[in-house]
C-alpha cells in the first residue's frame, strides 16, 4: 500500500489521531492514536497499529484478542493532522465487546438497534449465525439445509409479489414485501459467501461511468 507519509502533519507530542471505519457497514469503530512508527507498522503489516498514550508504547490492535483490523484503505483529512482507516474487523473493535466503541449516547442510554444505519450488517451476521449453528426452528436455517434452488426459489417470489404490490400503489404492501425480498437476496449471498460490500463496489462502479442511471 502506497501512502505519503511526509504529508502527515503530527502533533507537538509526535501522534496523529485515527478514525477507524467499517469498510462494509460505514460504522464507525473507535478512535485512536498513533505516531511516524506505528503508521509505517501500520502500512506495512496491512493492520492497524496504534500508540497508547497511557501506557506509552506501541499496541498492534487485535494482538492478543484475535480483534485485529484488515487496513483496507487509509485517507488524510484536508489539514493533513487526522487519518481515517477504512478496515475489515476481524471481531468486535471495543473492548466490552460490541462492534463499535460508540455505542452510548451522550445521556447515558443506548441507541435502540432498529435506529441503527448499519442494521444490514447486523442482518447478515445473524444469518451467518444461522448458517454455522443451524438452530432447529429457525426459517433461515431451513433455508440454508435445502439450498440455493430453495433460496433463488424464493427470490423469484418474492420479486413478483414485490412488484405486484408497487403495481397497484400499495405501499404498506411493498414496505413488506420488499423487505421479504431483500431478506431472502440477503441469505442467497450469505449461501454463495458473497460479502455485502461487492454489491456496494458493483453499484460504486456503476455511479458516474459509462453506466447510465
Amino acid at each position: 500500500m502506497s501512502f505519503q507519509i511526509e504529508k502527515v502533519k503530527f502533533n507537538d507530542q509526535g501522534l496523529i489521531p485515527i478514525i477507524v471505519q467499517d469498510q462494509e457497514t460505514g460504522l464507525v469503530l473507535m478512535m485512536a492514536w498513533t505516531n511516524k512508527e506505528g503508521l509505517a507498522m501500520t502500512l506495512e503489516k496491512g493492520e492497524l497499529v496504534f500508540w497508547s498514550r497511557s501506557r506509552g508504547k506501541l499496541w498492534h490492535k487485535g494482538e492478543t484478542s484475535g480483534n485485529t483490523m484488515k487496513l483496507k484503505e487509509i485517507l488524510l483529512d484536508c489539514d493533513g493532522d487526522t487519518l481515517l482507516a477504512l478496515v475489515e474487523p476481524q471481531g468486535p473493535a471495543c473492548h466490552t465487546g460490541e462492534a463499535s466503541c460508540f455505542f452510548t449516547s451522550l445521556d447515558g442510554e443506548t441507541p435502540p438497534k432498529k435506529d441503527n444505519i448499519t442494521f444490514l450488517h447486523q442482518l447478515v451476521s445473524t444469518l451467518k449465525d444461522r448458517k454455522s449453528s443451524m438452530p432447529k426452528g429457525s426459517y433461515t436455517a431451513s433455508l440454508f439445509s435445502s439450498g440455493i434452488e430453495r433460496i433463488a426459489q424464493k427470490i423469484g417470489e418474492e420479486g413478483v409479489e414485490t412488484a405486484l404490490a408497487a403495481a397497484t400503489g400499495k405501499n404498506d404492501e411493498v414496505v413488506a414485501e420488499m423487505s421479504d425480498l431483500l431478506y431472502h437476496c440477503l441469505v442467497a449471498l450469505t449461501y454463495l459467501e458473497l460479502p455485502l460490500v461487492k454489491i456496494w463496489e458493483e453499484l460504486s462502479s456503476r455511479h458516474g461511468g459509462n453506466h447510465e442511471r
